[in-house]
């Protein structure tokens, strides 16, 4: 009987305080699924980490042969090092999983037997979240909500990059080589069968987020203009509206010149009008501009990273 093939992708920056304890996890994860006829191995992409991290790892490889380093040129971000793993990546099952502990990597064996029963897009769907601020959950119900609303592709709530895909799944996303990123909306547009494996987010077993709320606001900016025109739209919509009421306002005025005494509306209100309209303009400017400057960065066809060295994995350096 053919032993199954199961892989790990798990991007790191600046992990070492949690490092140790995430090996140890996931090699009890592999010695219990060896006994499952599943071969597992793990491929770690360090993010241009500027501590331990990479050496960490560097050492770990030495007497692992199934534990992989892809070490990056800088810090890409946390999308690109996710997609230099899976580009690196050749397994029957292919799980996307942070360092970090939050999402628990026993639940893997669950998963995987889900995907056994022909769903090729197992994604983890966050029933709890300890230890996250009442600020966290609630911006992120209100991005689920309107990033729903915004696009087109379905996008499952409360859910992250934590899932198990199969060969199908994998293959179509390598094909996808757009700069502006965002994977937990660009998996859900491939298609295929997908199911919602429901679990508990644990706290971070050690060490500070690395998206503080800058990142996460610039996150939810890129998966917005990524996955939607609709602002487009909006912005058309937004216009005619302004239109309108300039007509109106303009022809109330006319009316109170002609036909009435009563006074037209001074310098004041001429104003406010001006620069309330001149604000939309200026807006609606800057809307269209990002997409355009969406194009320009496609237009460049930079590489999406640049790999600085390897460990018990072959690819090309850069």
């Amino acid at each position: 009987m053919l032993r199954e093939k199961l892989e790990i992708i798990a991007p790191v920056y600046n992990e070492e305080e949690v490092l140790h304890e995430t090996l140890t996890r996931f090699n009890l994860l592999r010695e219990n699924l060896a006994n499952k006829n599943v071969d597992v191995s793990f491929l770690f992409v360090d993010d241009g980490s500027n501590d331990s991290t990479l050496e960490i790892l560097r050492n770990a490889s030495l007497n692992q042969l199934h534990l992989k380093v892809l070490s990056l040129s800088r810090n890409f971000g946390h999308q690109f090092a996710l997609t230099a793993g899976l580009d690196h990546a050749d397994a029957d099952y292919i799980v996307i999983i942070d360092a970090d502990l939050q999402d628990p990597p026993e639940l893997i064996m669950d998963m995987l037997n889900l995907a056994r029963k022909g769903f090729h897009n197992v994604y983890g769907k966050r029933r709890s979240r300890k230890s996250e601020t009442w600020f966290k959950k609630i911006t992120a119900a209100l991005f689920y909500r309107f990033l729903s609303y915004m696009s087109d592709t379905k996008i499952p709530a409360n859910t992250g990059d934590f899932r198990l895909i199969t060969k199908p799944v994998h293959k179509a996303f390598c094909s996808m080589r757009e700069r502006h990123r965002f994977i937990r909306g660009m998996i859900p547009w491939i298609g295929f069968t997908s199911i919602a494996y429901e679990y508990d987010r644990d706290k971070r077993f050690a060490g500070k987020t690395k998206f503080p709320f800058s990142k996460m606001f610039a996150f939810a900016n890129n998966a917005i203009f990524s996955f939607s025109t609709k602002p487009i739209l909006i912005a058309t919509r937004l216009g005619l509206v302004t239109i309108t009421l300039g007509f109106t306002g303009a022809v109330c005025i006319v009316y109170l010149k002609l036909f009435t005494n009563t006074p037209v509306p001074g310098l004041t209100a001429t104003l406010t009008s001006l620069s309330i309209f001149s604000g939309i303009q200026i807006l609606l400017i800057g809307l269209v501009g990002s997409y355009v400057a969406r194009i320009f960065e496609e237009g460049k066809g930079r590489p999406l990273y640049l790999v600085n060295e390897t460990h018990n994995l072959k690819c090309e350096i850069n």
